[in-house]
């Protein structure tokens, strides 16, 4: 089977391929636009919806481009490539990797569950599957999404009809747009963040539609829902809107003490990753003989796969061997 190591980024040494290394690279698949997953690297293969986001946020997408469609296999010498759809923010991508009748699929950040504002994920059967696991704990079961898009409608009602401002924290590429998507109908003023709204500019230019929305002014914010990245939360930018409240938009919002953790006064668990239900979903669907895991609980969702008799190991270490207990 295809080699696979791991140094600060995936490498598969038998197609001299890095998978969304740190770093600079001589030849790479970049899944998203996302900052912990870019470079300026010397060959790279991508989307073009990704392409598009990284020439706004770095000024390149790599010397050279190999811009795939969704489905679209291409050639590459040593290896054949096809990118599906991850589901994750709009033109993530998966790869699955052919190789000498072996099929490698990695997924990079991916969730199945139907999005607003990005392409649903699709899946393959694969010999090797290399999987994101940052939500890979049973207890991390994420409710259903309208009913978190309910707390975030009614937390916004609540908070203008106070005379405050919602504020809502959501990363600038992919969160905020979902956000953004999930407000449709609602008939709230909205406005954005510089930062998000340029990234909405370009998923615009990509077909998606959103509600009316407007960039930020302060001095007409009031009576508006704003949306804005985490790290604007002790900017002066915040700090002079006087009445608000403030929530963030995570996954890690099931945790207990998430409200502490963000020091903002709601968090709603709306997640563009795969929950741990999810996780064993896609591990089914490939229906693969060996598991990689990466990010987040990777030891710990390797083990539980273990568990079900399925040979997996977390890529990034902690993996222990386990001995059947006497009794």
């Amino acid at each position: 089977m295809m080699d696979v190591i791991f140094d600060r980024g995936t490498f598969l040494p038998d197609c001299d391929l890095w998978l969304d290394p740190r770093g600079t690279r001589p030849f790479v698949f970049v899944s998203h636009a996302h900052s912990d997953h870019t470079g300026h690297h010397q060959r790279t293969i991508l989307t073009d919806a990704t392409a598009r986001f990284m020439l706004a946020r770095l000024g390149s997408s790599g010397k050279v481009q190999h811009v795939l469609r969704y489905g679209e296999g291409r050639d590459f010498g040593a290896f054949r490539a096809t990118l599906l759809p991850a589901g994750h923010v709009l033109g993530s991508a998966q790869i699955l990797i052919e190789k000498g009748g072996e099929r490698l699929l990695y997924t990079g950040d991916f969730k199945l569950r139907p999005g607003l504002s990005s392409e649903p994920a699709e899946s393959v059967q694969a010999d090797t599957l290399i999987m994101e696991t940052t939500f890979g704990h049973p207890k991390y079961l994420f409710p259903p999404a309208a009913k978190t898009i309910g707390r975030i409608h009614a937390f916004c009602r609540e908070t203008l009809a106070g005379g405050a401002v919602p504020v809502l924290l959501g990363y600038s590429l992919g969160k905020a747009q979902e956000v953004l998507s999930a407000l449709a109908g609602a008939g709230f003023p909205l406005m954005l963040h510089g930062s998000i709204w340029q990234m909405t500019q370009l998923y615009e230019g990509l077909g998606v539609v959103f509600p009316p929305y407007s960039r930020f002014e302060p001095e007409q914010v009031e009576g508006h829902v704003l949306i804005c990245p985490p790290a604007t939360t002790s900017s002066a930018m915040l700090e002079n809107i006087h009445k608000k409240r403030v929530a963030m938009i995570t996954g890690w919002g099931i945790d207990e003490r998430a409200i502490d953790r963000y020091q903002c006064d709601e968090v709603f668990p709306l997640s563009d990753h795969a929950d741990y239900s999810e996780l064993l979903e896609m591990v089914d669907l490939v229906k693969p003989s060996r598991v990689y895991t990466l990010h987040g609980f990777a030891d710990e969702f390797a083990r539980d796969l273990r568990r079900r008799g399925i040979d997996s190991w977390s890529l990034t270490g902690g993996n222990q061997m386990e001995f059947p207990i006497l009794e």
